[in-house]
């Protein structure tokens, strides 16, 4: 990889990193980030819009992440976040082995369809080592291997005017005295239909753990870390990001991290 791209990722890393952690430091010089309305937050998502768009610009639809070869893998990913989902439903599949789960696909569609493990695992397979990057700093390399979301989707047919893909999922990732929150992503169509981006059940040649995610975690290779949602259950085609969470396409979105996230 070039020094020009290397330098790239690690200045978006770092940047969506800086912009996060003024939103949830809880010091009072930052609350503007927290205001919807602020001039300034405006601003800073106007910028986040310039980069998604000059970022697609630049590098291209179909433009690959790098992949690596087995002996670059050199440890276990690192489990981060949230680790363990604890809602009874999650429990439930998890004690048997995750046998009655079905992951959903509906919205703009021309058919709801779901799939259980068993079916994912017999459509065609594909695996991939790449490098995840995290906005805390840190990178691994790992091989993950699963089944490509754009032939998923193909099954349900995606309706023309359909936009965004949003990833609901398990992980109850903040408990509230109104009840838990639970993570969710999005992306746009391009990136669900990237040829590597996949609902992977497996890593490093074993079966997903659930520290990492199990029984699904979807990979957009060409995204930072958070953009790679874990315990994956129903995927929701839409048209407009505004009506889910508070309105920014994801959980860490929602909390001033840029949405589109690429790298």
């Amino acid at each position: 990889m070039s020094p020009l791209m290397l330098n790239r990722r690690r200045f978006l890393a770092g940047s969506a990193a800086l912009g996060s952690g003024l939103a949830l430091t809880g010091c009072d010089q930052f609350d503007f980030l927290a205001q919807r309305g602020n001039p300034v937050r405006q601003a800073l998502e106007q910028a986040n819009v310039l980069t998604y768009q000059s970022q697609r610009l630049l590098i291209g639809d179909q433009t690959l992440a790098r992949e690596y070869s087995a002996s670059e893998i050199r440890q276990g990913m690192k489990p981060n976040g949230s680790t363990e989902p604890t809602t009874p439903e999650y429990m439930f599949l998890r004690a048997q082995n995750f046998e009655p789960y079905r992951l959903t696909i509906k919205g703009m569609v021309e058919r709801e369809v779901s799939f259980s493990l068993a079916e994912l695992r017999n459509m065609p397979e594909q695996s991939q080592i790449t490098r995840h990057d995290c906005v805390e700093g840190w990178s691994c390399i790992a091989k993950w291997t699963g089944t490509r979301l754009g032939a998923a989707l193909d099954q349900a047919g995606v309706k023309a005017e359909a936009r965004f893909c949003v990833y609901h999922c398990f992980d109850n990732i903040q408990r509230t005295l109104a009840g838990d929150i639970f993570y969710y992503e999005s992306s746009d169509l391009v990136d669900a239909y990237h040829p590597q981006t996949i609902l992977a059940y497996g890593l490093n040649d074993q079966v997903l753990p659930v520290a990492n995610g199990a029984p699904v975690r979807l990979r957009i290779e060409r995204a930072l870390g958070y953009k790679q949602p874990k315990y994956l259950h129903t995927i929701e085609l839409v048209d407009d990001l505004r009506p889910f969470g508070m309105g920014k396409g994801g959980y860490w979105p929602d909390n001033g991290y840029e949405w589109y996230g690429g790298i």
